[in-house]
């Protein structure tokens, strides 16, 4: 994987440089054959070769007389330049304008010397012709190099095609040097960023220590973030299964030992002898049992239904204040918990929230039943106190690992002592709220009580 990764980048380099090369080369050979074709010399400036040699068609002979056109005028005026008339001696006859003359006479080792290898530093001297004289086109404005090359015709091609290959090599080897340094560089911070997310695939949670820069360093910190949330994820799934199996377990006991009850009682009903009083007793046991187990689907199937938000509230305004003592009230009714000491306490007249009846009365009602329940001899206060409602007793309390864990569904607290209930109530009670938009908060410390705090976002004043 790692050499895929560089041999791909580094046919990348090649690639580029192959192309740009051959772009350049068509470029190259392209602006020469533009030159060519407009009669114009490449390495000639505007007032070179070109221009001297079109001084020729400007002039003409009348009478042994040289004439230079009033074209030819102007392009002296423009270019500063002027022209040297020579005869086939080297004498110069002739200048235009007429008041400039470098010499006399030139010797052909003076031309050769002044054209050729430019030995005058002040002007630069091109040479033309028109029959049956030559003329010097001096330029001192002019700053010009010439060189001279020697080119072996027949080797021309060859030299061409050594040339051109030694240096495609020459640059082809220091692209790839450069592009192996740069693709180390590069390509590094990418090895590992896979290794990571194979890490991240195989579930090993391994957060990236290096200190990464540059245009990588937000990439990396993301990749950690990853791994630390998955982590987490990880960690809450492992929890969730361990408790949804030990709930299994537990709702498999709680319905196998009705069951086994119902069928017990079953099989005594068949008997001819029982009279009407015991087959009436094992006819209300069979109904007792038979009742549990449907509350214990019942109350599983409203968890997971306000797990999945597939309950849609019907929302009232409600005297919370009148609510919650009518509820205090038909439990103290209820003969089952008429001989428990509850309180209901309230420092204000009348508290109205939006608020779904039936479920927040399942909601506190589950609350109440868990102190109750949970705690022999047991004080619970029920007191509405600045828009909260708090159920508090003085019980066994709870332990701090088990508050982390008491809302959740699969979730019964080892301080249960008597099997009653589905073990599903507390997790009932805060989706209730939660789908209220409202919060419940839990203190508690061992052998001082619990202190559950509800409060709701979903509230108006009178």
């Amino acid at each position: 994987m790692n050499l895929n990764i560089t041999a791909r980048y580094l046919i990348s380099v090649i690639f580029i440089f192959i192309t740009v090369f051959l772009v350049n080369s068509f470029i190259f050979l392209g602006l020469i054959f533009y030159q060519q074709v407009n009669g114009t010399a490449f390495f000639t400036s505007e007032y070179g070769e070109d221009f001297a040699r079109s001084f020729a068609d400007d002039f003409s002979i009348d009478d042994d007389n040289i004439i230079l056109s009033p074209s030819g005028y102007e392009k002296l005026e423009e270019s500063g330049v002027w022209i040297e008339i020579l005869d086939e001696n080297g004498t110069v006859v002739q200048s235009f304008p007429s008041d400039h003359k470098s010499e006399e006479h030139y010797r052909p080792i003076e031309l050769i010397h002044r054209y050729k290898y430019m030995d005058d530093d002040l002007n630069t001297y091109f040479i033309g012709e028109f029959a049956p004289y030559s003329y010097l086109v001096i330029n001192p404005n002019l700053d010009v190099s010439r060189y001279t090359f020697l080119v072996n015709n027949e080797n021309i091609f060859r030299s061409t095609l050594v040339f051109i290959t030694i240096t495609f090599l020459v640059n082809l080897l220091i692209s790839l040097l450069i592009g192996y340094i740069f693709s180390h560089f590069f390509t590094s911070p990418i090895k590992r960023m896979t290794k990571h997310i194979r890490a991240l695939k195989d579930r090993v949670f391994i957060k990236d220590r290096s200190t990464e820069k540059g245009i990588y360093k937000q990439v990396f910190a993301d990749l950690n973030d990853v791994a630390k949330t998955l982590n987490e994820f990880d960690r809450e799934r492992n929890k969730l299964e361990k408790m949804r199996n030990d709930w299994i377990r537990n709702v498999s006991h709680d319905i196998k030992t009705p069951l086994s009850s119902i069928r017990g009682y079953a099989e005594l009903l068949k008997s001819e002898a029982l009279t009407d009083d015991e087959r009436l007793h094992y006819a209300r046991v069979v109904e007792r049992q038979s009742l549990y187990i449907r509350e214990l689907l019942d109350d599983f199937n409203l968890s997971l239904r306000l797990r999945n938000n597939e309950i849609a509230l019907q929302i009232e305004r409600t005297d919370i204040v009148v609510f919650v003592r009518e509820i205090v009230i038909d439990l103290l009714n209820d003969p089952q918990f008429q001989s428990e000491d509850i309180e209901f306490l309230h420092d204000q007249p009348s508290s109205f929230w939006e608020i779904d009846r039936h479920l927040m009365k399942r909601a506190i009602l589950n609350l109440i039943y868990n102190a109750l329940i949970h705690n022999e001899d047991v004080t619970v206060k029920v007191i509405i106190s600045h828009d909260l409602i708090t159920i508090e007793d003085n019980g066994i309390g709870i332990t701090e690992e088990e508050q982390e864990m008491i809302f959740e569904r699969y979730y019964r607290a080892t301080n249960t002592k008597d099997i009653q209930g589905t073990g599903l109530g507390m997790a009932i009670a805060h989706d209730i709220i939660k789908a209220h938009e409202g919060r419940i908060s839990l203190e508690s410390e061992l052998n001082k009580g619990s202190k559950f705090s509800i409060s709701m976002n979903k509230k108006t004043n009178r």
